[in-house]
């Protein structure tokens, strides 16, 4: 069982700078990435590049490890190993989300309207 989960480096570099920007937290910024890509039906690509920021399985995840793993397993419709799920499926799902959520930043352009746009979104 893995408990570490290596980002890109590309997914680093933006997990630094919504922080610096949001004043928000990476493991939250994580976890509104990982919902955002959970809104997308298609599986997300896997992640081949690990260069990036290194993440225990509880900083990330939580006390809501749980479900995650089951939205998750939803959105692959289909049971998944728990080597599946972490670091495989959640990282190709935080990398697709970190992108989704940096434009939503960018789009937004102030902290206030970011959370209003997330806030607002349909699920």
């Amino acid at each position: 069982m893995n408990f570490r989960l290596k980002t890109s480096a590309e997914t680093g570099e933006k997990l630094q700078t919504l922080q610096a920007a949001t004043g928000f937290t990476w493991n939250v910024l994580s976890r509104l990435a990982v919902s955002l890509s959970l809104k997308d039906p298609e599986i997300p690509l896997p992640v081949h590049d690990k260069t990036g920021v290194e993440i225990h399985r509880n900083a990330m995840t939580g006390e809501n490890d749980y479900i995650f793993k089951a939205l998750i397993r939803q959105h692959a419709m289909k049971n998944i190993t728990d080597e599946e799920y972490f670091p495989d499926l959640f990282n190709s799902h935080l990398e697709r989300g970190i992108t989704i959520l940096e434009n939503e930043y960018k789009y937004a352009g102030n902290n206030e309207k970011f959370l209003l746009n997330l806030l607002t979104m349909e699920v």
